[in-house]
This record gives C-alpha cells, structure tokens and sequence, in this order.
C-alpha cells in the first residue's frame, strides 16, 4: 500500500491546485473589502452597510447616487412633484429589464414598496420609508408616490437599494438563485460565506457595460488584517484603517489615504426597557460624566469631532450639532451633577450601579469602552465589558439583549429625519434601545409635516433635543470616513454620504 502514497498526495495537490485556479480571479477584476460580512442578499431585510454596499451594485432604483454621492437618474429618466409636494410622479427609460430577460414596469415598484411595507417582511427600513403614503403604477412607464406630508429628499429615499427593483417574479427564493437576477450594473454568481462574493457584469443593464468586468467583496472584518492586505496589493478598496498605520500611509502610501467628513454618528445605546437604564437620571448623570471630547480626540486620534447629539452637524440647523448647557461645564461641575443623579436614583458607594458594556469586535471600540469606564472613575459605577463578533452583537441588540451596547448610525439621506426615526416608539427592531417617547414621536411627526425648509430645520433641531434630554443614547463622535483606494483605480470622488459604486470606479492597470 506504501507506494500509494505518494500518488495520492500528487492528487490532492493537484486538486488544491485546480481550486487555486478557480478561486484567482480574473485580471479586469475590482477587488474591495468590507467591514463585515454580508447578512442578506434582500435588501429589504438588511440594514448593515456591507449588505447595502452589495446590494447597490446589483438593483438600481428610480434614481441613483453618483460617484459624487449625489442622487442622478436611475432607471427613471425624470420626476417631478406636484405644486403641493404630495405627489411625486417618476417616469421611467424606455426598454429597461432584469438580468433575465424580465420587463422592469411601473408595477416593479408598486409590487416593491407593498412588500416593504407589509409586516411580515419585517423591514427595517419600514420606518425610513415613513413618508411615503402610497406607489402606484400609472400604466407601464409612470411610478406615482404619495405622500403622507411634504418630504423634500425624497429623489434620495427613492435611490435606497430596498426601494430598487428588485427581482420578487422570481418567486420567495430569488435570493438564493444563482446568478442573482439583477437590475444594476452587477449579478452575484457567487458567495461562499465569510470569503467572498463575486460579482460578473449585467450584460441587461440599461447603462451597457460596467467599466470593470468583476468585482470581488470580501470581508475582512480585522482593519491590521486588512491594512496587510491592501498593503500587499491584495485589495483596491478598504472602508477603514488602523489609526496607527495613519503616519506610515501618509509617508509610504500618500495618496491612497482618503479621509473626508461622513454623515454619521457613534455611540452607545442604553436597554430602556429595564432597569438600570429604564431610569432617565442614570442615562443623563452617564452622559454628563463622558470625556467625549478627550475620546475623539487624544485618544482615538482620527480628528472626528465629539458628539452630544445624533443627527451630524452638516444636516443640523445651526451646522455645529446638538450641545446641552453642561457641555460647556468644568468636570467638576459635570460629575457633581451626576453625582446628585445617580444619588436620587438610589445608587452611591454601598449601592454602585453596575452593568455591562457590550461591543463588537474591534480595537476601537474596546478603547472607547474602557475610556467610558475611567470617565466614569469617581462615579459609584462598577461596569464591565463583554466583547462578541459583529452578528451577534447587532443580534442582541435587535433582541434587547444588553445594558449599555456600542452602537450608531450611518444616515441613508442627507436630512436629519433619517437620523431621529429610528428612535420612535414604532420604529421596530431598529430602535435597539426601546425608547418610547410620545412627546418625541409628536415632535418628529410636526416636524415632518412642515414644509418650509428653515421652520423644518428648527423643528427638527425641537425633536432632537426632546430626544438628548432623555437620552437613550450616550453620543461619542461624527463619523469621518476613512478609506484606503489603490493608486490604480480611478473615479473615487470623496462626499459625505461615503458612496462608491463599482460601476463608478475604474482600473487603470
């Protein structure tokens, strides 16, 4: 039987070899990593940005962002409002079809947003979609959207993935077919899980062909892990980086560093539900004694500016953010003020508070959790840490399942609603805190009922402060984001909203 051996072991490199040829992808093939790996094919049913940075480059709705993060015509080629701005009629391409062959009608969008809207979906973008009363199909080539009040970003609300047409002939299982049935640029023929997706060229789409044939998502969700690999030339595009390896890209690698505001907030979500966060004191005497400003500055050393609010001061109405009067405090004044909090919710140094601060994966959050704890130092709080990866993590949070849990929000629109939604009382499983609030909800709902540009604006400003009053948030920082883009690829173009499609981005070599 010995001289079998060395046959088989010729075999099994021989097979290890043909699955290296499978896995090497082809040369006009755009290599881009994510921070996690993709939980949905659906993009109904997802909210994690990997999901919809995925699910942008396969459906394309009525309208789309461009390279600048600016909404541009999708697959509807002009829209316009009535006078009321109730009623939105979009008018669509002519000739338009799914990757198979499917005719892409009016009533794509109308069977769309009925299932978005239905409970059984479970969207957690139903609430984003708040605004909108009704869509219809007017004949083939017309989609009419009603209106519940006047929402002046609706073109931008329509270019979210879960608002494209998507592929629901294809009967409940389109997500697992094989190529994907696409309406953008790109049709998924492969996800082996935690590796990669692979995407290949709509050869339907209404556009012609993407400028690169392939484009390969992996998720790499350790930043040193992924900062070797662009280093090494393995990838075009990374969605973050370590700070510590900012001077050493600034020296070596210059120009592939790209920093640029983002329209996003970081922070941690208290359990509202029960104690010892269902108490407003304990939640306010927490935030006043956060080191805020000392987090997002020395310590994380990225220059995003400190947050007291959610919604990022661009979309605010004074363009600063969200500040209570003790921001401006001394920490003395600060703990002294939560000191008397914490006493009258029946906590001091023979009854500390204590409770858990959950975080997913990752080096920062970790600093940020334990910067929490030494802010809180002279404080009667014994609190201590719990780390998971990325799924779980957001699985308990959409359970209910923590105390004090990192979290935050990257905005869908450029408008502060988008921001403030997710905290009312019927937002579902996205309101991870369980904040319920009539006053809010009455504030949010005024403010989205007004028209005029500048009284929105303050009434919005009015909800939020009704919100940071009760926090069920603990703010941290305004997001800026922080991307590494090979040399080699053209048509990157920084913008708040941080939007990249593949079909924007081009090789050069």
């Amino acid at each position: 039987m010995r001289p079998l051996l060395p046959l088989l072991l010729m075999l099994l490199a021989l097979a290890g070899c043909g699955r290296e040829r499978a896995d090497t992808p082809p040369p006009d093939t755009l290599v881009r990593l994510l921070d996690a790996e993709v939980r949905s094919l659906d993009p109904q049913k997802a909210s994690d940005l990997a999901s919809l940075r995925v699910a942008a480059d396969q459906f394309e709705g009525l309208t789309r962002l461009g390279a600048d993060g600016r909404v541009e015509a999708g697959l509807a080629r002009q829209w316009r409002p009535s006078a009321d701005g109730l009623v939105w009629r979009f008018t669509l391409r002519p000739g338009l079809a799914f990757s198979d062959g499917q005719p892409i009608t009016a009533a794509v969008f109308a069977r769309g947003f009925a299932r978005l809207a239905e409970g059984a979906t479970g969207s957690p973008h139903k609430a984003l979609f708040g605004p909108v009363a009704a869509v219809t199909a007017t004949g083939d080539d017309v989609v009419t959207v009603r209106l519940n009040a006047p929402f002046p970003a609706l073109p931008e609300l329509m270019a979210h993935p879960a608002m494209a047409a998507l592929p629901l002939h294809r009967g409940e299982g389109w997500a697992g077919e094989r190529p994907l049935t696409a309406s953008g640029a790109y049709r998924l023929t492969r996800w082996r899980l935690n590796d990669r997706l692979v995407l290949e060229r709509n050869p339907r789409w209404h556009d012609g062909a993407a400028p690169v044939g392939h484009v390969l998502w992996r998720p790499v969700d350790d930043r040193q892990t992924a900062f070797r690999l662009f280093r090494a030339g393995a990838a075009h595009t990374v969605p973050d980086f370590p700070v510590n390896r900012l001077d050493w890209l600034k020296r070596h690698r210059p120009n592939a560093v790209r920093m640029a505001p983002y329209r996003g907030s970081y922070y941690f979500v208290f359990n509202t539900r029960r104690p010892p966060f269902d108490d407003a004191r304990v939640r306010r005497a927490l935030n006043m004694a956060t080191e805020r400003e000392r987090i997002a500055g020395p310590l994380l050393g990225f220059g995003a500016p400190p947050a007291w609010g959610v919604v990022p001061p661009a979309l605010s109405r004074c363009g600063t953010g969200y500040r209570p009067d003790w921001s401006g405090w001394p920490r003395a004044r600060r703990l002294a003020a939560a000191q008397a909090l914490l006493r009258a919710a029946g906590y001091d140094g023979e009854r500390p508070l204590r409770f858990e601060i959950r975080f997913n994966s990752d080096v920062d959050h970790r600093r940020v959790a334990l910067a929490l704890i030494d802010g809180w130092r002279d404080l009667p709080v014994r609190a201590s840490l719990l780390n998971t990866e990325a799924s779980l993590h957001f699985t308990s949070l959409r359970r209910g399942d923590f105390d004090l849990a990192r979290s935050g929000w990257i905005g869908d629109l450029d408008a502060p609603e988008n921001f403030l939604a997710i905290h009312l009382s019927n937002a579902g499983p996205a309101n991870y805190s369980g904040y319920a609030s009539p006053a809010f909800d009455a504030a949010l709902a005024a403010a989205m009922a007004t028209a005029d540009p500048i009284a929105r604006a303050g009434a919005m400003a009015d909800a939020e402060a009704i919100l940071m009053a009760d926090a069920p948030v603990l703010p941290i920082h305004y997001y800026i984001s922080r991307n590494l883009v090979a040399e080699t690829v053209a048509g990157w173009q920084d913008n708040v909203a941080n939007v990249h499609p593949s079909r924007t981005l081009r090789l050069t070599r």
